[in-house]
């Protein structure tokens, strides 16, 4: 394993019937702080700025349900939990294999907020990441807003780069003004 073991934290792969009170988790976050993405031209630069007050983010509920989901997206995805040392859940990855190009995404990450900072989302990461291996994944990447700076800390820390930008993505959603940032890092040596 590659991880650092995290003792009081039991990491397993999700149960069926689990799929309701992973969704449930709360995956919002306050940040003091944001990626503002410039235009350049031909280009984007991006820089750390701080916001006061601090920014408040929760996420919309997704549009698809995972019975929308086409039989081969599904059979591709994994989700892993991370249980207390009460057994209770404290947080989830999902994460899809792309075959065509050996591609591990990491669709979703979410760690309680009692939780965070706490070692939790980097064993759940260092999981995903194993798994990815294990089917031959090249690289794994991943999605983030440029509101959310400690995400986008705590990836980086994880090994994660960017490597691209979409100003767009979010138009004419809840997240409308947001931006994306798509980073990747290499799963073979």
């Amino acid at each position: 394993m590659t991880n650092i073991e995290h003792t009081s934290v039991l990491y397993r792969v999700a149960r069926a019937e689990e799929s309701d009170a992973v969704e449930a988790l709360d995956n919002s976050f306050t940040t003091d702080s944001v990626i503002e993405v410039t235009s350049t031209g031909d280009g984007f630069r991006l820089r750390e700025v701080p916001v006061d007050p601090p920014l408040r983010k929760v996420f919309p509920d997704d549009e698809e349900s995972d019975d929308e989901q086409d039989d081969d997206e599904a059979s591709t995805t994994r989700v892993v939990v991370a249980l207390d040392g009460d057994g209770a859940l404290c947080g989830a990855i999902t994460t899809e294999f792309s075959a065509w190009n050996s591609r591990l995404v990491i669709a979703d990450v979410r760690v309680t907020p009692g939780h965070r900072g706490r070692g939790v989302g980097r064993g759940l990461m260092d999981r995903a990441l194993d798994h990815g291996r294990e089917l031959g994944a090249r690289t794994a990447w991943l999605e983030v807003t440029n509101v959310n700076a400690p995400a986008v800390r705590a990836y980086r820390r994880m090994g994660f780069t960017l490597c691209g930008v979409d100003v767009s993505l979010y138009t004419g959603t809840a997240s409308e003004g947001e931006q994306a940032l798509f980073m990747s890092r290499p799963l073979t040596t």
